[in-house]
């Protein structure tokens, strides 16, 4: 790779120059050049980064520069080192941006012009997802800015309109939390032990009585379990998305207030010692097969249970349990928070206990659990007074 060449121009301004091959037709070395940065120190930083997407094959040359190329060009930079999930999201959101400016020449997009999208968008879509699209619109055009192909960034200081929460939005919230009630929860948890394959017991109990996230509760080892205080500790995730048995990552949780230690009831405690015995004669049984990482939902290789078959076993439990629910692992979690509710237990204990950085979410459960109670409330008075008169 040759180095850039940064020289000053007569104006006073510097400039770079980047070899980037040769023209196949011409057989002329292709060079890029751009000017009109106000130091060296500048020239050389953005110099430098054109030279990685020349060697990483991403560059697109200014002249053809329209929305689109430049969107696409830049989700191939943010993909190398961001998680597949944030790439999907990433790539749905900017789909918001290219629909409308596709063909545009990138340079042409100005403040105004931003500004009226994400005002149309924000009368289409919640606040948390208009959010999410102008956080994505901000990292393309900061990107550009970098790499010293517009001057400004079009996107800084936009203010994302006021809200009124439309009733249907409050309507279609009350939809999306799924849970078990305490009678469903009771026969689902009766099925999985009765008719569970290897671990689904011992998962979805645990899932249950302690409300943790699937990626937190596959991610723990022997280690976070103490025995003696009967308590869990919570550190880390697993993050696989592709179900790869051998291709996961341990990340820390999802925010720093997820880090904490939970106490355990005693039925869980002594179902993971039993666990705890069966692993071992497992280990015993394979030998140097058994790829030994201290997971606790281990797999009968070593490796930590896949997310994948934990739905795929939910899903056949609830058919055998006859719920007709659309539950997932997260549900276990909205079901451990309306049973503390339920028993008194105060937000702020179900804020620490959870893990919930933000005390919106829990008091979004808080909100919907204490609408049902009250509505059993008021079922229970009608059935009382119906037996009454």
């Amino acid at each position: 790779m040759n180095m850039a060449y940064i020289h000053k121009r007569s104006n006073g301004k510097w400039a770079y120059t980047v070899s980037c091959g040769i023209e196949p037709l011409t057989k002329k070395p292709k060079q890029i050049t751009k000017s009109g940065f106000a130091t060296k120190k500048e020239a050389t930083s953005a110099a430098r980064k054109v030279e990685a997407e020349v060697e990483n094959g991403t560059f697109i040359k200014e002249t053809k520069m329209t929305f689109e190329s430049f969107a696409q060009d830049w989700i191939k930079v943010y993909s190398q080192n961001a998680k597949i999930s944030s790439v999907r999201a990433r790539s749905k959101e900017m789909k918001h941006f290219i629909s409308v400016w596709g063909p545009f020449p990138l340079k042409k997009i100005s403040k105004q012009i931003y500004q009226k999208r994400i005002v149309e968008l924000a009368e289409n879509y919640s606040r948390n997802y208009v959010g999410g699209i102008h956080a994505c619109g901000r990292m393309i055009f900061n990107h550009a800015v970098e790499l010293g192909l517009i001057k400004f960034n079009p996107t800084e200081n936009i203010q994302l309109p006021k809200y009124q929460v439309k009733v249907e939005e409050i309507e279609s919230q009350e939809e999306e939390m799924k849970f078990l009630e305490k009678e469903e929860l009771a026969r689902f948890l009766r099925t999985a032990d009765s008719e569970g394959l290897e671990m689904d017991s011992l998962i979805f109990t645990s899932l249950a009585y302690t409300g943790l996230r699937i990626g937190e509760l596959l991610a723990l080892k022997w280690t976070d379990f103490d025995e003696e205080k009967g308590s869990l500790r919570v550190t880390k995730t697993l993050y696989n998305p592709n179900n790869n048995i051998k291709k996961y990552e341990l990340l820390p949780p999802k925010t720093s207030g997820s880090i904490r230690t939970i106490r355990i009831d005693e039925r869980l405690i002594k179902m993971l010692k039993r666990h705890a015995i069966k692993q071992k004669e497992m280990k015993l049984q394979k030998g140097y097969f058994y790829i030994d990482n201290q997971f606790i939902f281990a797999r009968d290789d070593g490796h930590p249970q896949l997310r994948k078959v934990v739905e795929t076993r939910l899903k056949r439990l609830l058919k055998k349990a006859d719920i007709d629910k659309n539950i997932t692992p997260h549900s276990f979690r909205h079901t451990h928070t309306s049973l503390l509710i339920e028993a008194g237990v105060g937000v702020k204990e179900i804020q620490q206990r959870l893990g919930h950085t933000d005390i919106n979410t829990t008091m979004n459960i808080y909100a919907h659990m204490t609408a049902n109670m009250e509505e059993k409330a008021s079922h229970q008075f009608s059935e009382l007074m119906k037996d009454l008169l």
